[in-house]
C-alpha cells in the first residue's frame, strides 16, 4: 500500500547569502521576530509575527499578520495569497523562497530513512519544554472566575481591532507578546507594546479590555 506525504521546504536568504532552510509537513507555520516563531528572523523591520503559512495537502496559503510590517510575494504587496513552487516571500530584508514536494512512500509503517527524518523534524520543533503548568484567571468582566489553562506551547488570545496577544511556553518560562499592537494590551498596568515580556506569578494582564492574572500551579 503507498502512501503520499506533502513536504514544504523553506530557504531563507539575506542580501542574496542563504542564512537557514527548513522542512515542514503539514499545519501552520509562523514567521516573524520572536523567539516562538518556526521560522525566526532577527530584524526590527520584521514584526514579532510578521506572516503565517497554512500547510494542506493540496493548497498553501499566506497571510499577513501586521498592517505594519509589508508581506511581499513575488515583488508584489500580499495580505493573503497562495503559494506556488519557487514563489519568492520578502520580508524586510529577508527573501524566503518556498518550494512543495509530494513523497510517495511504499508502507509508512516501515523504518525509511524518509520517515526516520520527518519524525526527527517533528521532534525538533516540537516545544520540548518541561516548565510548570500556568493558567490565566479572568479577574474583570462578565467572565470573572474564568480560568484558561496555558498548556500549548502557544496561546492566542484577543480579538481583531481590540488586539491579539501569544502567550508562548518555553523552556524557561511564559512569554507574552502583542501579535496586534494596542494601547489596551497592559501588563502590571505598563503597554506591552512591541515588548515580549516574561510572565511571573501573580502578574496582571489586561486583553480585550478584561484583566486576567497569571499564575502557575
Amino acid at each position: 500500500m503507498c502512501s503520499i506525504i506533502f513536504l514544504s521546504c523553506t530557504e531563507v536568504f539575506f542580501k542574496d547569502k542563504p542564512i537557514q532552510s527548513s522542512l515542514f509537513d503539514s499545519g501552520v507555520v509562523h514567521i516573524g521576530r520572536d523567539e516562538t516563531n518556526d521560522i525566526n528572523l532577527d530584524s526590527l523591520a520584521i514584526a514579532p509575527a510578521h506572516a503565517a503559512v497554512m500547510l494542506k495537502e493540496n493548497i498553501t496559503i499566506i497571510k499577513q499578520l501586521n498592517d505594519d510590517f509589508p508581506l511581499i510575494v513575488n515583488g508584489e504587496k500580499v495580505r493573503e495569497t497562495n503559494l506556488e513552487n519557487g514563489d519568492k516571500i520578502t520580508i524586510g530584508k529577508h527573501t524566503i523562497v518556498f518550494n512543495s514536494t509530494v513523497v510517495i512512500t511504499a508502507d509508512l509503517q516501515k523504518d525509511t530513512l524518509l520517515s526516520k527524518d520527518i519524525e526527527s523534524l517533528n521532534e525538533e520543533i516540537k516545544p520540548a519544554v518541561k516548565v510548570p503548568e500556568a493558567n490565566l484567571q479572568v479577574i474583570s468582566g462578565k467572565h470573572i472566575g474564568r480560568v484558561i489553562p496555558l498548556k500549548k506551547a502557544m496561546t492566542r488570545l484577543g480579538r481583531g481591532g481590540d488586539g491579539f496577544v501569544v502567550i508562548s511556553k518555553r523552556k524557561d518560562g511564559y512569554f507574552i507578546s502583542a501579535l496586534e499592537h494596542d494601547n489596551s494590551l497592559q501588563v502590571n498596568q505598563q503597554p506591552l507594546g512591541e515588548n515580549t515580556v516574561k510572565l511571573q506569578h501573580n502578574d496582571t494582564v489586561v486583553i480585550d479590555n478584561s484583566a486576567m492574572q497569571f499564575f502557575i500551579d
